[in-house]
């Protein structure tokens, strides 16, 4: 049964409507999903505990990477359980606190991924740039500084949405018409002028977003010119190759992420179901290919994965 038919909703829980005109679909969406949200733990999981066994891999790459696959971790978990509890069980209501709880987590750590990717920029900008003072621009504690401000960042520039939601009277419909608790779709539905609201997100947004893509494009950049004034050729495609697999992840993240804030800004004519199946997009395929991406183009991580799996094999 869908979640307009169901009876009335009491005030403390909202009703997740899934991905409109797709209901018939959603045990079949479902499956893709969960698949990827399985990759997705077993491959972070993996190199994490392997970054952590294997004390050669304590290297400012590795532990950014760490520090992405948590964030990948959290992100992914806070909405494909539920997701799937939606598409599988037909589970549509929602307590409010839940709700809120669950878009903190969603929107907080997608700035601290952004922030992680800089920060991975930065450092391969040093380790090709500057490989000589590599170690001693990033020690530990500079990357512990780094991480806890990224985390910082995120953790104070989106603890505002959910005290701003909670103080709005909601006596309109309860129905989100979303596969989970997006700060858009959660504002339409307060019976007041939420135009500040709106805007604060909004411009939150746009200033991290473009601000970490910015300093990345610059990072790559100066990544590419230092490259292709490299004296050995070998090393070129190397560094090329590496470089290439990172952006491509970047660009991904970044793509769905613009797409999702101009259709909220600008999008009124895009359909539901493309808006919000690329607001999924968004948030399920980076904890995807981030294992995939580094954990195979990385030789470090691919060895010692590849000597770990041997050894419980044996």
């Amino acid at each position: 049964m869908g979640p307009a038919n169901k009876s009335q909703t009491s005030l403390e829980t909202f009703l997740l409507m899934g991905i409109p005109g797709l209901e018939h679909l959603h045990v079949w969406i479902g499956i893709p999903f969960c698949s990827m949200y399985v990759v997705a733990v077993v491959g972070n999981v993996t190199i994490l505990a392997v970054v952590r066994a294997e004390q050669s891999l304590h290297e400012p790459m590795f532990l950014f990477l760490c520090m992405l696959f948590i964030t990948d971790l959290v992100l992914s978990t806070s909405t494909l359980p539920r997701m799937l509890c939606l598409f599988w069980l037909e589970a549509h209501d929602i307590a409010f606190d839940a709700c809120l709880t669950q878009m903190f987590f969603i929107h907080s750590f997608t700035a601290m991924e952004s922030g992680f990717f800089l920060a991975m920029a930065f450092d391969r900008y040093v380790a090709i740039c500057d490989p000589l003072r590599h170690t001693t621009i990033l020690t530990h504690s500079r990357i512990a500084r780094m991480g806890a401000s990224v985390v910082l960042r995120g953790v104070v520039f989106f603890s505002p949405h959910p005290i701003l939601l909670r103080q709005l009277p909601y006596c309109r419909t309860r129905i989100i018409a979303h596969t989970y608790c997006e700060f858009m779709a959660v504002v339409k539905l307060a019976c007041v002028d939420t135009g500040v609201t709106k805007r604060y997100r909004l411009s939150v947004a746009s200033v991290i977003g473009s601000c970490d893509g910015f300093f990345i494009a610059v990072s790559y950049v100066l990544i590419l010119r230092a490259v292709f004034r490299l004296p050995s050729r070998e090393a070129s495609f190397k560094a090329l190759g590496t470089c290439g697999s990172h952006v491509c992840v970047i660009l991904v993240f970044y793509s769905t992420a613009v797409f999702t804030f101009l259709t909220h800004r600008f999008g009124h004519n895009v359909a539901p179901q493309i808006h919000i199946f690329i607001a999924n997009m968004y948030l399920l395929v980076p904890p995807f290919l981030d294992p995939i991406v580094y954990g195979i183009r990385t030789k470090k991580i691919r060895d010692h994965v590849l000597s770990s799996l041997k050894i419980k094999v044996t």
